[in-house]
């Protein structure tokens, strides 16, 4: 039997472009995925928890009970069990311990929910033999950034130390910050390049919406999403609302360009991390890189980059919703209703984008960061956010509509827009909802929250 040929050829710019390119699908074959983080704390004490004694590490090994499949990682702290596969979902171990589900990629938003529900089952019955709560916000009330503790894993060793070169905040990203994110499909180019402008554009949207944060150290933080504020000054290189995505001529080219100019944090070789943070993914390509001298970088470094690059839409070989809070399980089954109810839908994704088209790169800019301080109460086109909100979850209410994707009890997807439509009604966010309750019956106190919001 004749040997296979084996591609060595160096890498191309064609190469990294083609290898986001293959993420177009039919639009029968889309489907959606869903993620969303929260706070393990100590019941009793609210004390953070650290991987061990009788903490997250013990939380991974009690859900394997439910047929999770455990993924060990050999570092410097040893042989440590860092994740949980099943049926295509993760379990995953986030830097300060908040503990994450990466759902499957799913047909439909009842699947959606429902693999969200289980999942909070499993680590509720987990957590309760362990003393342990979890808590659905978007930044730690109450913790200082000292008093976290750091999981270990080896990525974030390098991340650790690299981070506060590039930014005040990026420590509390990593340690103190929960989000919640949807990942969605496109067909073509063409249809990447409009839902991803348009879900850029509008994504101030969801984190005014989800603002869900408004807490620092026990004390209000004068923003209403501290979780997105902490974005604001994470790394440059790395973050914020991509610029070039509106230019003429943008396509998965344009972004792999851009992606080549990000620095590196790792590479990955016989399953340890090598740190080259800072150094030039576009130099590691054409074999110059001083610390891996005649080495090029290969198709799975360059997948393993891209996960490092964090713009408030993220483009992989699907486009992935970053720009919300964490909340209860009733707006985790919201961002992907609202995101699928305009991206999924022809009409309903160029409805949106007339929302939006007419902004400014500053304006985008702005919009960001006014929304985490304000929240529906921003102003963008001389008018404030909560009448874009409205428009836009009208928009998704008919994309759904039209989607027409029934439940066992032929409901369709709508309903998990209740919630979000009833926060643009009063134009009043979670967060504002939590100050009312600290200024008032809390008495200033914000222990209270780890029950507001405790799954």
């Amino acid at each position: 039997m004749a040997e296979a040929e084996v591609d060595d050829r160096p890498l191309t710019l064609d190469d990294l472009t083609a290898a986001l390119e293959v993420g177009c699908k039919p639009k029968a074959a889309w489907r959606i995925g869903a993620e969303h983080e929260k706070f393990a704390f100590r019941l009793g004490s609210l004390e953070p928890v650290p991987y061990a004694p009788r903490g997250i590490g013990a939380m991974l090994e009690g859900l394997q009970r439910f047929g999770w499949a455990p993924v060990f990682e050999d570092n410097r702290h040893g042989r440590m069990l860092i994740a949980l596969e099943r049926g295509g979902a993760s379990v995953s171990l986030e830097p300060g311990g908040q503990f994450e589900l990466s759902g499957a990629p799913l047909e439909d938003l009842h699947q959606i929910c429902a693999e969200t529900g289980g999942h909070l089952e499993e680590v509720r019955t987990v957590a309760d033999e362990l003393g342990l709560g979890f808590l659905g916000l978007g930044f730690s009330p109450l913790w200082r950034r000292d008093q976290v503790p750091v999981m270990p894993k080896a990525r974030y060793d390098i991340m650790r130390a690299y981070m506060p070169k590039r930014g005040g905040l990026g420590l509390d990203m990593m340690l103190r910050t929960c989000t919640v994110q949807v990942n969605l499909d496109f067909s073509s180019e063409a249809d990447m390049v409009l839902k991803f402008r348009t879900s850029l554009a509008l994504q101030p949207v969801a984190t005014a919406l989800f603002a869900n944060s408004p807490f620092v150290e026990g004390r209000p933080s004068g923003f209403l999403s501290t979780r997105a504020n902490v974005w604001t000054d994470t790394d440059p290189d790395r973050t914020g609302m991509l610029g070039f995505v509106f230019a003429d001529g943008f396509g998965f080219e344009a972004y792999a360009r851009y992606a080549l100019d990000v620095p590196m944090y790792f590479i990955k070789r016989d399953g340890r991390y090598v740190d080259l943070s800072g150094r030039a993914f576009r130099r590691f390509l054409d074999g110059t890189l001083d610390e891996r001298p005649g080495e090029r970088a290969t198709l799975k470094d360059w997948n393993d980059h891209l996960t490092t690059i964090f713009p408030e839409v993220l483009l992989k070989t699907f486009l992935e919703m970053r720009g919300a809070d964490s909340g209860p399980w009733s707006r985790i089954c919201a961002l992907p209703a609202l995101w699928a109810g305009v991206l999924y839908d022809d009409a309903a994704l160029h409805a949106a984008w007339d929302l939006c088209k007419g902004w400014s790169l500053e304006e985008h800019e702005r919009l960001r960061a006014d929304a985490a301080r304000l929240g529906l109460r921003a102003e963008i086109g001389g008018r404030t956010l909560q009448a874009v909100a409205q428009d836009l979850l009208a928009i998704a209410r008919e994309g759904l509509k039209r989607r027409a994707r029934l439940s066992g009890g032929l409901v369709d997807e709508t309903g998990y827009l209740a919630e979000l439509e009833a926060i643009a009604a009063t134009g009043v966010t979670p967060a504002e909802r939590l100050l009312e309750r600290y200024h008032g019956p809390w008495a200033g106190d914000v222990r209270p929250v780890f029950e507001e919001a405790a799954y």
